[in-house]
């Protein structure tokens, strides 16, 4: 039940690039594999986009392993946030993983 009410959101807050993607390429992704709790303990690096950005750099962990790649910036924004779906419209990144909280980007730097 949790995992489907998350889903919801996540695609409630990204339901708006529909349309979107028509006519401005926003990309729409949804999880493949979604954790429904609890968080893991997760590093948060900085801010991805600027000091006061919610997604933010994330260091590694035991849960964040398998995701980092020395190509790409593992990102987590709040799921559902307006800056989840900035990023998502911006960078263009697929979602890697979910949460209970958090939804997980990994975005290209070369």
């Amino acid at each position: 039940m949790k995992l489907m009410v998350r889903v919801e959101k996540v695609m409630s807050g990204i339901a708006g690039c529909t349309f979107a993607l028509a006519l401005a390429g926003c990309v729409e992704a949804t999880p493949e594999v979604a954790i429904s709790e609890p968080d893991p303990e997760l590093v948060f690096v900085r801010g991805y986009r600027g000091a006061a950005d919610e997604c933010q750099l994330v260091g590694e962990t035991a849960f964040t392993v398998d995701f980092l790649d020395d190509a790409a910036d593992l990102v987590a924004c709040p799921t559902g946030s307006a800056a989840m779906t900035s990023l998502m419209a911006e960078a263009g990144a697929p979602i890697v993983t979910q949460t209970n909280s958090f939804t997980f980007f990994s975005i290209p730097t070369r």
